[in-house]
């Protein structure tokens, strides 16, 4: 959007807003022994042998404590119709989470833009960001996150599905956002309110699209590696070179989500990392279900097929214990080139995904880094 041009509410500026004057909004910090920040998506995974609310208790307890181990931004994503994701609603969820946390910066990976209507997502996120001072960000998917039907459903309409129009979308959700739209535009006297500091805005991708479009407009770039990683560097190299400066962004910031399952040991990593590739298998087949249990994963007869699909997926995630998790993560972020890492562990067990997330701290020194913090905050 030129802002030069005339504008129904000029008072309105800038797209971003941080936790202080000394505060990026985008660029994280980088904790202990890693050379970039580490951050967190989750789903609220539902096994077969979990429920919703335990799921979604596993994710509060999560945000709490990747919080203090020193994550530096905690995301959830939007999913539809699937039995074993429970974040259909990731900005009910955000304030949730919201009110059991203080810190860590609270955002979405993503909000699928055409599934809903521009001026909704802009209260939701004015209201969050109100009620959340620089810890929101909005993180936005082109993609429905559903099965056809289901996305007819949410979009109220029999018609054929498109995103073609996202750009567009995207253009009203920045207006509103911003409050700034021009004299002559349809919707300038349409105000979102809460309006205030506007959180920053994500762009998220699988493949070369949205990297195009957060290039041209200086926005930050999270790419979805954990699913289409043949497309990482391509899409990658499409942002940085399609990349122009903003008021957001002097230079790329780009991140990209990664599968990680950590376990005390390299065997029973792979054991916990089946069922996922089998709940994946499942997915691409149009037969989304539950996160199976790790007996069914490991005791199942497979095909050939099947087992080309589970090498592939194994080949594409990171597993093993704690060390072998860290070597490939820093080999990732060397090949990548990338600003940030954010982690996804599909796990319904409770235990298992917090133990996850422990193990890939302790590794790059983030329980001694949190350890510290505490004793400075106790005696001050």
């Amino acid at each position: 959007m030129d802002t030069n041009r005339d504008l129904a509410n000029p008072s309105r500026t800038g797209l971003a807003a941080g936790n202080g004057p000394d505060t990026d909004p985008v660029r994280g910090r980088a904790h202990g022994e890693s050379t970039v920040p580490l951050s967190v998506l989750d789903l609220a995974t539902v096994g077969v042998e979990t429920s919703s609310s335990e799921a979604l208790a596993t994710t509060t307890e999560l945000a709490r404590a990747t919080e203090m181990w020193g994550f530096h931004r905690f995301w959830v994503a939007e999913h539809h119709g699937m039995p074993g994701i429970a974040s259909s609603s990731p900005t009910v969820l955000l304030a949730h989470l919201a009110a059991h946390t203080s810190r860590i910066r609270l955002g979405t990976g993503g909000v699928m833009l055409p599934n809903h209507a521009p001026l909704v997502v802009a209260e939701q996120f004015g209201t969050l960001a109100a009620l959340n001072p620089g810890r929101i960000d909005v993180g936005l998917g082109r993609a429905p996150g559903t099965d056809p039907n289901t996305a007819r459903a949410l979009r109220r309409t029999t018609g054929p599905l498109s995103a073609d129009d996202f750009p567009e979308q995207l253009g009203e959700l920045i207006g509103f956002l911003r409050d700034e739209f021009p004299i002559d535009h349809a919707y300038a006297d349409v105000h979102a309110v809460p309006n205030g500091p506007v959180p920053p805005i994500w762009l998220l991708g699988s493949s070369g699209f949205s990297a195009q479009v957060a290039g041209a407009l200086g926005l930050p770039f999270a790419f979805a590696h954990h699913f289409s990683s043949k497309n990482t560097l391509p899409a990658l190299e499409l942002y940085r070179d399609s990349f122009r400066p903003s008021e957001i962004l002097d230079e790329p910031y780009s991140m990209i989500g990664v599968q990680v399952i950590a376990a005390d040991t390299d065997a029973e990593a792979v054991e916990l990392a089946r069922p996922i590739a089998l709940s994946m298998m499942r997915l691409r087949s149009g037969n989304p279900g539950r996160l199976p249990t790790v007996a069914e994963a490991r005791d199942r007869e497979y095909t050939d097929g099947e087992r080309r699909f589970l090498d592939s997926w194994f080949d594409d995630a990171v597993h093993g214990s704690g060390a072998t998790v860290r070597a490939e993560l820093d080999a990732l972020r060397e090949r990548t080139g990338v600003d940030e890492l954010m982690i996804t562990a599909n796990l319904a067990d409770r235990k298992a995904k917090l133990r996850s997330y422990e193990l890939v701290a302790a590794q790059y020194g983030l329980l001694d880094s949190a350890t510290s913090n505490a004793s400075r905050e106790r005696k001050n």
